[in-house]
């Protein structure tokens, strides 16, 4: 078997109910809590902040609230958030919310207590790591990204128009709450882009040169997960059974990028976002897909053979060549079930930008971690397939 390290520092604490376990917890960790949350622009999500803040406020710990989170967290929205945690002198900050809202508290949490701004601690800047950090409680309220998991804050620079993120195993929360419960408020569009994310998670762990027989066994239950569960989901919002389904997967992918990572797609829907910040994250992977899928199943034909099977089960009967071959058919249908069958021209990516997208896609290292690399040539051709 191929050698391999596995870390994971977040105390996990999964199940329905299990926000009400959120104000003992953070007590352990100081009496001053910054919250960091998107504005409360629905009903739901006033109730459940609401909820969240009398439950903190009842056990005697001072509540301060940032709302101030964007999709895309933007260095700007960090430094917000960072003044805020400054100022009142905070002693734990809990990310409530989505891959955003936990993204911001691990960013604030480096911010608030180091000098410079959060782009400045990039994983690929000279400057030195951060230390100590203020502790971080993630609370997800989607299931997508897997940042309650993992020792990575993606962040925006709108004026470079560039999104990239902090990378160190300090910035692993502490502790996470996954409470399905939460979740159940969730739109359509939303449930379906970050349940693609954690498909793409999965899968890419699996192809990644990092990956282990311990992420393999998580990643393959994760892609299972999801093909089951999340098609169902979409028509279902309500259903907590299937909201819980998607929520373990979720933890399962993103113990699997901890501690492997992601290949080509992930640097080019990240290249996407960064450019094009009405693009959410799994919309922009789901676009990359198809288009992905065709340009690398031949040189990973074991793995893509594998992911057509869970997607197909009749292609059980086919040699792995011809089951990976049919692997972008295959994901190109599972997209379609799901709602998210677009092209970059649907989302009004300019065709006069492409060059410069396919230039961008190749900024961060993910894609070099891809089974087979991408030329400069080839990436252009990647991002044209994708406007159809």
């Amino acid at each position: 078997m191929k050698s391999f390290t596995y870390h994971q520092t977040t105390k996990i604490i999964f199940g329905k109910g299990k926000i009400e376990e959120l104000p003992e917890i953070a007590k352990a960790f100081g009496k001053k809590v910054l919250l960091v949350s998107t504005p409360a622009t629905t009903p739901a999500l006033e109730a459940q902040y609401d909820r969240v803040k009398k439950l903190l406020s009842d056990k005697g710990l001072e509540l301060f609230h940032f709302d101030g989170v964007v999709p895309n967290p933007t260095v700007d929205s960090i430094s917000a958030g960072a003044k805020m945690a400054r100022e009142a002198g905070v002693e734990l900050v809990i990310g409530l919310g989505g891959g955003s809202s936990m993204d911001s508290a691990k960013a604030i949490s480096v911010e608030a207590t180091h000098p410079g701004s959060s782009w400045d601690y990039l994983f690929y800047k000279n400057q030195p790591d951060p230390e100590k950090l203020l502790p971080v409680i993630a609370v997800s309220t989607t299931s997508g990204t897997g940042s309650q998991v993992t020792q990575v804050a993606v962040i925006t620079n709108p004026e470079l128009r560039d999104k990239s993120a902090l990378y160190n195993n300090i910035l692993y929360p502490q502790v996470c709450i996954v409470d399905p419960e939460l979740m159940v408020s969730v739109s359509k569009f939303v449930t379906a882009c970050t349940g693609f994310d954690v498909f793409c998670h999965a899968f890419e762990s699996l192809i990644h040169p990092a990956n282990s027989a311990y992420v393999n066994m998580m990643a393959m239950q994760a892609i299972g997960l999801v093909v089951e569960n999340l098609p169902r989901l979409v028509n279902n919002l309500e259903t907590v059974r299937l909201r819980e389904k998607m929520a373990w997967a979720d933890i399962l992918a993103g113990l699997c990028i901890a501690n492997a990572g992601v290949t080509l797609p992930h640097g080019m829907g990240m290249a996407i976002g960064g450019m094009y910040p009405h693009v959410a994250h799994g919309e922009a992977l789901a676009i990359i897909y198809p288009a992905f899928a065709e340009f690398t199943q031949s040189s990973e034909v074991n793995k893509f053979a594998q992911l057509a099977r869970i997607l197909n089960p009749k292609l059980n009967r086919l040699s792995d060549e011809d089951a990976a071959a049919q692997s972008p058919f295959e994901i190109t249908k599972f997209i379609e079930k799901i709602g998210l069958n677009k092209s970059l021209k649907d989302v009004m990516v300019p065709e006069n930008e492409l060059e410069k997208l396919a230039e961008q896609c190749m900024v961060l290292p993910d894609y070099k971690n891809n089974p087979r690399v991408a030329s400069k040539e080839e990436m252009l051709e990647l991002v044209i397939k994708c406007t159809h």
